[in-house]
C-alpha cells in the first residue's frame, strides 16, 4: 500500500472513519466533531454544541459513523443514535441515550433483498451496538412527500387563480 493523501483532519484521535459514495471520507473525532471530507477538503461538519445546544460539548463526543451513501449514522459516548441526510448533515433521527453507556459502532442494514424485508415501509434501518452489550435496531420512516400528480394539480390551480386574479384586478387583460 502506499499512502496517496496525509491531511490533519482532527485535534487529537480520530473513533472512526467511513468511506462514502463519491470519494468521500467521514471522520469522529475525539475533538468533538464529525466531519465529511473530499480528499483533504472539509465539505462539512457537525461540531456537538451546534448539533444539540444546550448540552455542553465538553462532556458528549462523537464515537462511531457510518455513511450510506443518502445517510450517515451516528453513535456517541452518551450512548445516543443519530441519522442525518449525508450531503447537508440535517438531523432526520435522533434517540438521546438509546444505549446505557457508549455506542462501539454503527451499521445501516444493508439493500438487499432480506435487508428491504427487514425495512418494511421505512427508509433506512441501522443498526448500533454498545457497551452495554446491546444491539439496537433503528428505523427512519419515510418521509412523507406529495404525489406527482397532486403537485401537477396543485401548479395548474395556481395558474387559473393567478389569471382569474389579474382578470379581476385588470378587467381588460384576455
Amino acid at each position: 500500500m502506499k499512502k496517496t493523501l496525509e491531511f490533519k483532519a482532527h485535534d487529537g484521535e480520530i473513533e472512526d472513519i467511513a468511506l462514502g459514495p463519491d470519494n468521500k471520507v467521514v471522520t469522529a473525532g475525539r475533538d468533538f466533531q464529525c466531519c465529511v471530507w473530499q480528499q483533504d477538503q472539509l465539505v462539512t461538519g457537525l461540531r456537538w454544541h451546534e448539533n444539540l445546544p444546550g448540552i455542553p460539548d465538553k462532556a458528549y463526543r462523537y464515537q462511531a459513523c457510518r455513511d450510506s451513501g443518502t445517510f450517515l449514522g451516528l453513535g456517541t459516548v452518551t450512548g445516543s443514535v443519530a441519522i442525518h441526510i449525508a450531503f447537508s448533515l440535517q438531523r432526520l433521527y435522533y434517540v438521546k441515550e438509546a444505549h446505557g453507556i457508549v455506542v462501539t459502532d454503527v451499521a445501516f442494514v444493508p439493500e438487499s433483498q432480506p435487508g428491504r424485508e427487514l425495512l418494511g415501509g421505512h427508509e433506512a434501518a441501522l443498526l448500533s451496538v454498545a457497551v452495554d452489550s446491546r444491539c439496537k435496531l433503528h428505523l427512519l420512516p419515510s418521509r412523507r412527500s406529495l404525489p406527482v400528480w397532486l403537485l401537477l394539480l396543485l401548479c395548474a390551480g395556481l395558474i387559473v387563480a393567478t389569471i382569474l386574479l389579474l382578470q379581476l384586478a385588470f378587467p381588460g387583460f384576455l
